[in-house]
Parts: C-alpha cells; structure tokens; sequence
C-alpha cells in the first residue's frame, strides 16, 4: 500500500511532506511524492537540487519511497488523484494555505477537486504558524 504525498517546497508542502512520512511508518507503507508542476520556465539545476535534496530527506526519514515529478498536461489534482489510483494508495496527504475567516467558506480549487474525487481518504495539513 501507498501514501501519496502532494508536496512543492513551500511551508504546506514541507507539513504534507511530514505527515505523510508520519502516516506511511504508522501503517507500514511506501510514500509516493507526487511534485506536479507547470511551470515551463524552472532552471533544471534548481530542480534536480530539490529533487535531491528531497531524495535526502527521505532516505534520512528510512521509509520506501518514490519520487514522481509529473507535468502530464493535466493539473495537481489529476496527478494526485490518478497516482493515488495507478499506486492502490491508502491515503493522499496535501498542505493547505492558512486563509482568511472569509477565505475559510471556500477551499482552492485543486483541494476541493482532491477531497471530492480521490479514491480513498484524504488528509489535509497546515504549516504550523510563524510566531
């Protein structure tokens, strides 16, 4: 079984990236972090030095892994959802932005899309707060 991890080097993506780690020990699972980007204009060095970085942090983590940086043509949600599918997975774990009291009525897009269409239960994480 799979943990599917959506994570971007951002405070959501690092607390995605933590639970995710956390729930894969707990249950005994592999991690699949799912980087989906749509950027043309990233500089490859800056890339494959996150990507390592990120390899890094998870071979010190000592769980299974998979890193699956994906541009398909389809948007986040699409990549997380479908991996979760392709992997069998247990679980999709995705970092959320702090909103505001208005902003809480309405989750982004991409969030609902996930909630509303993954095919197993989905975690959402917040950073923890800046002092």
């Amino acid at each position: 079984m799979t943990v599917v991890v959506g994570y971007l080097a951002t405070p959501e993506g690092e607390a995605a990236l933590d639970m995710g780690v956390r729930e894969a020990r707990r249950r005994e699972a592999r991690v699949v972090v799912v980087i989906s980007r749509r950027d043309r204009q990233e500089h490859h060095a800056d890339v494959d030095a996150e990507l390592d970085a990120l390899r890094d942090r998870l071979d010190d983590a000592e769980v299974a892994y998979d890193v699956r940086r994906l541009g398909r043509g389809n948007d986040v949600a699409s990549d997380l959802v479908e991996t979760a599918q392709e992997t069998g997975a247990e679980l999709i774990v995705i970092g959320l932005r702090r909103r505001s009291p208005v902003g809480k009525l309405i989750l982004g897009s991409n969030a609902q899309r996930i909630l509303l269409d993954a095919p197993c239960p989905v975690l959402a994480v917040k950073p923890e707060p800046t002092q």
